[in-house]
């Protein structure tokens, strides 16, 4: 093996995110509101996939900042609005959902992202469904 190959993938390891796969991926979201006749299927991007990051073995030794580990969040996003069809006219029928347009590894913001490991799994309609490409 190349010996500039080796130090190049440990160089990577050791210094940065060069093995990190963070992107935007596409993402089906499933919205509807008890008042509406349908259920909206919206196709958006996320971002998803793997961020290195390190784990000590002395955690006790060191600050808790420094434990923290990464995760793939947005670097940069917009929201989009969608019309839910078959809402009576007393119930607002728009839903607001993000649109990731580029991502990057670094700390969960709760602000904006679901940073558990697994959550119930709600993403499916219980109404007729409709899609929304936007």
């Amino acid at each position: 093996m190349n010996p500039f190959f080796v130090m190049s993938v440990l160089f990577g390891l050791i210094f940065g995110q060069t093995a990190s796969l963070c992107a935007p991926s596409e993402y089906t979201i499933h919205v509807e509101k008890r008042e509406c006749a349908y259920c909206l299927a919206i196709n958006t991007t996320i971002c998803a996939g793997f961020c290195m990051t390190r784990d000590s073995n002395g955690k006790k030794l060191l600050l808790k900042s420094a434990l923290s580990q990464n995760v793939c969040t947005y670097k940069e996003m917009l929201y989009r609005t969608a019309l839910i069809p078959g809402c009576p006219h007393h119930t607002i029928p728009y839903y607001s959902y993000p649109v990731a347009v580029s991502c990057k590894c670094g700390k969960c913001n709760t602000d904006y992202s679901d940073c558990v490991r697994e959550r119930v799994r709600t993403n499916y309609c219980t109404k007729p469904q409709k899609l929304c490409n936007l």
